[in-house]
């Protein structure tokens, strides 16, 4: 058992990981994520070579992380200070959870985040742990976006759909957007549309849009003199009773707030 965590990836050779009661065969390309107190093992199959680059982390830094090391003991031979350094496991829990082992279509740039992750520990140049810690964020939410991905199959063979249309949301912020628009864009049916964006975006490409509009408007209104009449009808609300309804609707108070704080 481990105190933290530990990411595994295996770059070469094959092996056989039992965490608890569940057995796993790990080929190239696949992840395996160990959490705090879980009992492990590690099997070689084979005699290829095996390698195997792994990190050791905490996801939120605590006052005794520069006393944890790291442990290759069972439970039953750990000393009470062992003991007290087990962390709180949210890796197994929304929003952050992720499974023992994930096995995704593209592992190369992940791959390559965790080999730059090594080499900038390696070599430790000033400000490394800064940059280790900037890399390895990128790399925590890449797995995270890709496991939610795999969840959601639908939602890769339609990505770069999806894609193009939260682009084309962004470069008409200036106007109302319908769904039939963009399902004659896609040429998929408005139901079909709909769910994948949610299952990819968490909301509906007609929430996105407005989400949109009310953050450019949010910032006509703190940072021009622009009147929230003119604001309302440069982003294509036909008057300003719907923009400060829709407003207060995305936002939780009024246009005139922000221009207040201001």
């Amino acid at each position: 058992m481990i105190f933290d965590y530990e990411l595994l990836y295996v770059k070469e050779g094959e092996i056989e990981v039992t965490i608890e009661d569940a057995a796993y065969r790990g080929c190239p390309g696949d992840f395996f994520l160990f959490k705090p107190r879980q009992r492990h093992s590690i099997r070689l199959i084979g005699s290829v070579p095996f390698r195997q680059p792994h990190l050791h982390f905490d996801l939120y830094y605590q006052p005794d992380s520069e006393d944890v090391k790291v442990s290759f003991n069972m439970i039953e031979q750990m000393t009470v200070q062992e003991k007290a350094w087990f962390r709180e496991d949210t890796a197994s829990y929304p929003p952050m959870e992720l499974p023992n082992h994930m096995r995704f279509s593209n592992p190369a740039y992940l791959e390559k985040m965790m080999f730059d992750i090594i080499h900038v520990f390696t070599m430790k140049m000033p400000f490394y742990e800064t940059e280790a810690k900037g890399i390895f964020v990128q790399l925590w939410t890449a797995l995270l976006r890709e496991q939610h991905l795999s969840r959601h199959e639908p939602v890769i063979s339609h990505w770069e759909r999806l894609v193009r249309i939260k682009q084309y949301l962004h470069q008409q912020a200036d106007r109302d957007i319908s769904l039939g628009e963009l399902a004659e864009m896609t040429h998929l049916s408005r139901y079909h549309l709909i769910r994948l964006f949610k299952l990819a975006f968490g909301m509906t490409p007609i929430q996105y849009h407005q989400l949109i509009r009310i953050g450019k408007a949010k910032e006509l209104v703190q940072y021009t003199t622009e009147s929230l009449t003119q604001i309302a009808e440069q982003l294509g609300f036909p008057n300003i009773h719907s923009f400060s309804r829709v407003f207060k609707k995305m936002d939780g108070v009024a246009p005139s707030f922000y221009r207040k704080k201001n």
